[in-house]
């Protein structure tokens, strides 16, 4: 199988950084997941807040670190968000985390790589990488042809490199 190839984003600010998950909400369809991992503190819930308020939720979106998923109600599907770096594989494979991933809304996981082995084939990995104050890179990694399409189409209008 080839290596899925990887779409670059610049972000120099939180309004970049909403630009891009914008972008990326007004794509999704329920059953979309996206699993974030990257630098403590690049911005992963900032990302998902952004997301989330482009989906229509008007709840206060915070990181669910303790709580592991928090569930919130969007003007066309549901926005769920898990946070699951306190998570244990074993734990994850507990918590019927299918439901979400194939379920009707839009899932968000926080730290997504430590529990991968039961993250669904099909997903966007996005890989926040802090490089200054204001600066992040975001690299996008497409698994499954509709991301793949989204990726592409995204950089066909030059908001991706």
């Amino acid at each position: 199988m080839d290596e899925p190839q990887v779409f670059l984003y610049e972000s120099h600010g939180l309004e970049d950084t909403a630009r891009l998950a914008r972008a990326l909400a007004e794509l999704a369809v329920p059953g979309t997941v996206w699993a974030l991992d990257g630098d403590l503190g690049a911005g992963k819930t900032a990302f998902s807040q952004a997301a989330a308020r482009a989906l229509g939720v008007t709840d206060t979106v915070n990181s669910p670190t303790f709580t592991i998923i928090k569930e919130y109600e969007g003007t066309e599907f549901p926005f769920y968000h898990m946070d699951v770096y306190r998570l244990s594989s074993e734990e994850a494979g507990e918590l019927g985390l299918d439901e979400y991933f194939y379920g009707g809304g839009l899932t968000v996981v926080e730290w997504a790589s430590l529990i991968g082995e039961w993250m669904p084939e099909d997903h966007l990995a996005v890989y926040i990488e802090n490089k200054g104050p204001d600066d992040r890179l975001f690299r996008l990694t497409p698994r499954g042809l509709p991301y793949t399409d989204w990726c592409r189409r995204l950089k066909e209008n030059g908001l991706l490199i």
